[in-house]
């Protein structure tokens, strides 16, 4: 029954956008985009999408601004501050689990399809390839971040305690300075925000422990859109999602044109570290499955797993549905969506 629902909103909401839209003689509808974190490689495509005038196309003024973790995002989406954004779907069901009725926000395109979640050792610290190597060990991280709060799940998984090591609290700015200098023994990181860590310290000196190494299968930041959006201009939901997935491709294809975007906004950013940086994102925005599905989706058992073990790890009263977690109505057709990188 759960499925047929799935399938009947999902129809529903493809059926309605369907029309054609008129946006040439109408007035540009303005959406607010927060990241989730500062500006990077990681998120080329989307100023690819906004250099390129393929959001103006579809009728959209869209703002581009730095985000305050994968985890703000969602507050402040719901705050009515942003309409859409990048954020983190563990967090989405947590959040939902805690606020009844009707989503306040939902994600509409996975982005990472897993989870790019990793702590980095130091192997002279004697972190090795193998996580229970951590025992003991001083492990940094932010306070909310969600490759930090996924950690239980990698414990439960390897029959471990929540505790095999000590947490270190500290600003995501420091992350890289206290790997360096040796204050702490590992770190958390998104696998490819730490490309300025490797720009200091050699690969060879680290270990990267990536939790999908663990068996730890998780769907990672995605497309977030607000309640307010989705049912007073679906359209403009839909085209912001054709626009982007246009520049996805367009990005796995010509990385080079995606950097420069991304640079033409920050020009601080180093080209030949950005073009590394993406070259570890795009394994975790195509994952293995994603061929079968396309880019933007998800697979209804994977996401019913990770609301199950999110909801059995951090105690959740009540387990949110998959359909409240993610509206796929939005999605443009599987041919766009295939991958052709």
């Amino acid at each position: 029954m759960q499925r047929r629902h799935f399938l009947v909103q999902s129809l529903a909401a493809t059926a309605t956008l369907a029309a054609p839209t008129v946006w040439a003689q109408a007035r540009p509808i303005p959406i607010k985009f927060t990241l989730d974190f500062r500006i990077t490689g990681q998120t080329a495509p989307f100023f690819l999408a906004q250099q390129r005038g393929y959001y103006a196309a579809e009728g959209l003024d869209v703002s581009i601004d730095v985000g305050a973790g994968s985890v703000a995002s969602i507050t402040r989406i719901v705050s009515g501050a942003y309409q859409m954004g990048l954020g983190d779907i563990s967090s989405l069901i947590e959040f939902q689990a805690a606020n009844g009725g009707t989503p306040a926000v939902q994600a509409v395109y996975q982005y990472y399809n897993r989870a790019p979640f990793a702590i980095i050792g130091r192997k002279d610290r004697g972190v090795t390839g193998d996580f229970k190597s951590l025992q003991g060990k001083k492990v940094a991280a932010a306070a909310v971040e969600s490759t930090r709060r996924a950690w239980p799940m990698v414990a439960r998984k390897l029959r471990v305690g929540d505790d095999l090591f000590q947490w270190t609290t500290t600003d995501f700015s420091q992350r890289d300075n206290v790997m360096v200098r040796g204050d702490v023994d590992a770190a958390t990181y998104f696998h490819d925000s730490a490309v300025s860590l490797f720009a200091r310290m050699k690969l060879d000196e680290l270990s990267v422990l990536k939790y999908t190494d663990a068996g730890v299968n998780l769907y990672g930041n995605a497309i977030l859109a607000g309640n307010a959006l989705i049912t007073q201009n679906p359209g403009a939901v839909a085209g912001f999602l054709r626009a982007t997935n246009r520049a996805i491709q367009e990005s796995f294809a010509d990385p080079a044109a995606a950097v420069a975007a991304a640079k033409a906004r920050e020009p601080i950013l180093s080209e030949a570290m950005e073009l590394e940086r993406w070259r570890i994102t795009r394994e975790y925005v195509a994952a293995p499955d994603t061929r079968s599905h396309g880019l933007g989706d998800v697979l209804k058992r994977t996401l019913e797993q990770q609301v199950d073990e999110v909801s059995e790890v951090f105690k959740l009263k009540t387990r949110p549905s998959v359909e409240g977690i993610f509206h796929r109505g939005f999605l443009p057709s599987l041919n766009e969506r295939s991958l052709r990188a």
